[in-house]
């Protein structure tokens, strides 16, 4: 069935995943703003004229970005569907990072995604409608050696979408977090690195081994494909996992999870007693 015509507004469009979704809405024939910190006309097809604006942005300069939905809606008059999919990937021991590498990691993972998502709040409360879709990650399922900083800023995110999606639903505007496995993009191959402490060897080897033999990338394509499925449902879920990989670990973490709030049931249960209005024990 044909979608009516959207206007989108998507960070990090200039590549990867983010490049993967515009195109797949500028082919159905919806309009896009494509968003990025480097940007052109020229990293898209012509073709799509009109419906497609590009804008160059850095989502860590709250004023930029506030500036730049507002230039998307004089242009294209409201908004529809707004992916915040802009993100990086630092890697490091968690007692590797600086507090410049950990700041930053946080800087565009977190606060660029809060910076549109209030920047676009206004334009979607006023047409008490709309959908955000905060693009998170498989990291976001658990904390993994040597992606701790770029979890931390996923599950930052993930707390702030869910309380965002209950907040946005008064007013009509629905809030999903997907959760991707491993595509095809350049996130690995742009992605930072703490300096490498000589007593994480070991472990950095074994981690690389694991990688090299349990690695499974998919063409952005597909996760395009399931953005559109979702967008276009009438009752979007606020989390979606995409691949086979990362819903098989979600349910195995959760299942882990479990099992060890059932083990320790006794001891949370003991440390809650009700104290009285008069403060008796």
């Amino acid at each position: 069935m044909r979608t009516p015509s959207r206007t989108w507004f998507i960070t990090g469009a200039s590549r990867g995943l983010g490049r993967a979704f515009a195109v797949a809405a500028l082919d159905r024939g919806d309009r896009v703003v494509a968003a990025a910190r480097t940007i052109t006309r020229d990293d898209f097809d012509p073709r799509h004229g009109d419906r497609l604006l590009t804008l160059p942005l850095d989502v860590t300069d709250r004023e930029a970005v506030f500036a730049a939905v507002a230039t998307a809606v004089e242009r294209f008059g409201s908004l529809d569907v707004v992916v915040n999919n802009a993100g990086t990937m630092s890697m490091g021991m968690v007692e590797e990072f600086t507090e410049a590498e950990a700041r930053a990691q946080l800087e565009v993972n977190l606060f660029g995604a809060l910076w549109v998502s209030q920047a676009v709040m206004p334009h979607l409360r006023a047409r008490r409608s709309g959908h955000i879709v905060q693009i998170s990650s498989i990291a976001a399922l658990g904390g993994f050696p040597s992606t701790g900083m770029y979890s931390a800023s996923k599950f930052a995110l993930e707390g702030l979408s869910e309380a965002l999606a209950m907040e946005a639903a008064t007013f009509g505007i629905k809030v999903s977090i997907v959760q991707p496995g491993g595509y095809w993009t350049d996130l690995y191959t742009s992605m930072a690195s703490t300096t490498p402490m000589e007593a994480y060897a070991p472990l950095r080897a074994e981690l690389e081994k694991q990688w090299a033999e349990g690695s499974v990338d998919s063409e952005p394509r597909l996760a395009a494909e399931a953005l559109l499925e979702l967008v276009d449902s009438d009752d979007p879920p606020l989390r979606l996992l995409l691949g086979s990989m990362v819903y098989d670990l979600a349910f195995d973490i959760s299942r882990r999870r479990m099992e060890t709030w059932a083990g320790w049931e006794k001891v949370s249960r003991a440390a809650e007693h009700a104290v009285s209005a008069a403060g008796d024990a």
